[in-house]
């Protein structure tokens, strides 16, 4: 073999070599491309994962906060008007206070039983007071369905009176701003 022959088996090497070189880097490029890709995906998917738990946590705190908002409001509405059935109950009582004193009006030789009955009565009320309970003022006011309940439609005196309640059969009471007994009153027609 010539020199000129082993020059050129020699270049052939080298070309072969780096050809084979050239094509590893770019084999060892696109392996780590494609590395460098899946570790991206990889990674947008997590950012994705901890986005949607991120959401998940927020909707949760959230929803536990109005879960205790409500709760908290439940519970204040239970204590302020806890005694609304035990009020309900003794309304008669008191209807019947205000009856008998009415009666006792009347009779002239009951005026020592009319006090002391009158004293009891108003501690009794002032007591109820103290606990949230309002009488609804019926005389004279303009009829609220609300705080009323129409059991008569009288004819009016006068025009003014229209729509206005000229009597009130049984008192109506607030607890606390609520209503638990209507008025029960006749208006003017």
């Amino acid at each position: 073999m010539s020199e000129k022959d082993k020059e050129i088996l020699e270049d052939a090497a080298n070309n072969i070599e780096n050809g084979a070189n050239e094509e590893s880097c770019e084999q060892q490029e696109s392996i780590e491309l494609t590395t460098e890709e899946r570790l991206q995906k990889e990674l947008d998917e997590a950012n994705e994962k901890i986005i949607t738990l991120e959401d998940k946590y927020l909707r949760q705190v959230a929803e536990f906060d109005n879960y205790r908002k409500r709760t908290v409001k439940e519970k204040a509405e239970l204590i302020k008007n806890g005694g609304e059935r035990a009020i309900e109950s003794i309304l008669p009582v008191l209807d019947d206070f205000e009856r008998a004193l009415a009666n006792m009006s009347k009779d002239e030789n009951a005026t020592e039983i009319m006090t002391g009955i009158e004293l009891i009565y108003n501690k009794f009320v002032g007591i109820l007071k103290q606990n949230g309970l309002q009488k609804i003022e019926t005389e004279g006011a303009d009829f609220n369905t609300d705080f009323h309940e129409a059991i008569a439609m009288i004819p009016a005196p006068s025009e003014e009176l229209k729509g206005k309640v000229l009597d009130c059969v049984q008192t109506g009471y607030t607890l606390n701003e609520k209503v638990i007994r209507h008025a029960k009153v006749a208006v003017g027609e």
